[in-house]
């Protein structure tokens, strides 16, 4: 009999159903599960269970003992994780002092993460006044055009760079995009001489932004804030009078997640302001 899509619809869910409640699994406090166990607890077919482990595995959720044959949770899905924890981390770190630099500026502010070639805004707070960009938590952008992303990218290793760099195509969004890679290190190399990145109508005509880094116990820049506005309020000069209040608040934040500045004498965790 012919498979029709809506069947072909509902056995691609109930694999994924199936996948999910057999990861699942590895939550209630078993290290190690065989596939026979896995199969009797899901109610499955060894078989079924057999790809459905295979499958995982290939995609470094799981990883399988060669010994004993069982599965236990991979590398993907710690890193997984952690990268939850640290966006947990991070809203509760940022939130406050994001609040107080969006009333004490009265301009949008952002606080974005790298992935890959683009940046994903994860926290965002309004500018209350009537003009102003309009964007969204969850938004993302090419990193090569925006000054969260130029600022992500100026802090990475370079080795990391590098790979991000060869065979990137940097798309021109305006006149004023930069698309010569040669030009982009640059670029970043200014943006980690100075401690912060702008955007002057790069990757919207009309938007300008000032982004500095957030940086988790380590050191380590794992985020950049930003405060964005119309090219009307926020010109080439006028942005970087904003360039001080956002390495601020994005060292309010840093200190918040446990970084101690060198520079400066230690401070509270629990500090908030900008």
């Amino acid at each position: 009999m012919t498979e029709t899509p809506a069947r072909r619809q509902h056995s691609t869910l109930s694999s994924v159903r199936n996948a999910a409640r057999l990861l699942k699994e590895f939550g209630r406090g078993d290290r190690d599960i065989g596939v026979t166990e896995l199969s009797r607890r899901l109610g499955i077919g060894k078989s079924t269970a057999h790809r459905l482990l295979s499958t995982l595995a290939e995609e470094r959720l799981l990883e399988q003992d060669p010994e004993t044959g069982a599965y236990r949770l991979g590398l993907a899905m710690y890193e997984l994780g952690a990268s939850v924890a640290l966006h947990n981390d991070l809203h509760e770190a940022c939130s406050p002092v994001i609040d107080q630099l969006r009333n004490a500026t009265r301009e949008t502010v952002q606080v974005a993460v790298l992935d890959g070639r683009e940046v994903v805004y994860v926290e965002r707070r309004e500018s209350p006044q009537t003009l102003r960009l309009f964007g969204r938590v969850g938004h993302r952008n090419d990193a090569h055009c925006t000054s969260t992303g130029k600022l992500l990218l100026a802090y990475l290793p370079e080795d990391e760079l590098g790979a991000l760099l060869r065979g990137w195509r940097l798309e021109r969004k305006t006149p004023y995009t930069i698309t010569d890679p040669r030009a982009l290190r640059s670029a970043l190399a200014e943006v980690r001489r100075q401690g912060w990145a702008e955007n002057v109508n790069e990757s919207e005509l009309g938007a300008a932004s000032i982004a500095a880094p957030v940086r988790n116990e380590r050191g380590e820049v794992i985020a950049a804030l930003s405060i964005v506005g119309p090219v009307q309020r926020l010109g080439s000069d006028s942005l970087r009078r904003f360039a001080r209040p956002a390495v601020d608040a994005a060292l309010a934040v840093s200190r918040r997640l446990g970084y101690r500045d060198p520079r400066t004498p230690r401070q509270s965790a629990g500090e908030g302001s900008p």
